[in-house]
């Protein structure tokens, strides 16, 4: 694998954060390597403090839906690492800014984040220091419920959508169980068996054991 992962749970509901970066990343100018970042919960120190010790700088912080555990974070990294742009399924963008839609205003948090620096569409290809990564609608949890796919690497990011023996929770506002399990069978279940999965909760699995042992999906 060229491809480093770093699992970070955070924030109340142990929500895996996670960095990604090249293993033969070059550094910059300043000694920093690029990395990306996937979902950034609340209670965010942790990741900053694994980002410096490492001398990491995030480019991207890429989300997979729009519920506060998942953005609750990004005000602090941003205020820490400026430069770092955050992708959002274009779908959710209106949660960034919307405890309601959110649904940390259930919690009483009030979480609000930054707005989206870019939209993400199903389909969209993006490219982590010429690694090929793909944009897969993944929605049913939420309206844009997203996973990240990178093909060379066999990984795949599932947020809430796919998890260890589970799937996202659909009794919510805008969730949507029927369309979730069509979505989870049509691009997750379709990878290679080997895939392994770095859900929003929980252990990371594969998607061969998903498929013949995932409750929901038999």
């Amino acid at each position: 694998m060229t491809l480093h992962i770093h699992t970070i749970p955070m924030g109340p509901l142990d929500t895996n954060c996670y960095v990604l970066w090249p293993a033969d990343g070059e550094a910059n100018a300043s000694g920093e390597t690029p990395c990306w970042v996937v979902d950034v919960s609340m209670w965010s120190k942790p990741m900053v403090e694994f980002l410096r010790k490492n001398h990491l700088t995030p480019e991207r912080a890429l989300l997979t839906h729009g519920h506060g555990d998942h953005i609750g974070g990004l005000t602090y990294l941003r205020e820490q690492f400026p430069q770092t742009k955050i992708y959002c399924p274009a779908a959710d963008a209106d949660m960034l800014q919307s405890p309601e839609l959110n649904l940390s205003a259930t919690f009483l948090m009030g979480i609000v984040a930054p707005d989206a620096d870019e939209l993400l569409q199903p389909g969209d290809e993006m490219d982590l220091a010429g690694l090929p990564c793909r944009v897969l609608d993944t929605s049913g949890h939420t309206l844009g419920g997203t996973s990240f796919y990178c093909p060379s690497e066999g990984v795949v990011f599932t947020g809430d959508s796919l998890f260890a023996g589970s799937i996202g929770r659909c009794d919510i506002p805008n969730g949507d169980h029927a369309r979730l399990v069509r979505n989870i069978r049509e691009q997750l279940l379709t990878l290679p068996d080997e895939t392994r999965v770095f859900p929003g909760h929980g252990p990371e699995t594969t998607i061969g054991r998903e498929k013949t042992a995932n409750p929901f999906l038999q």
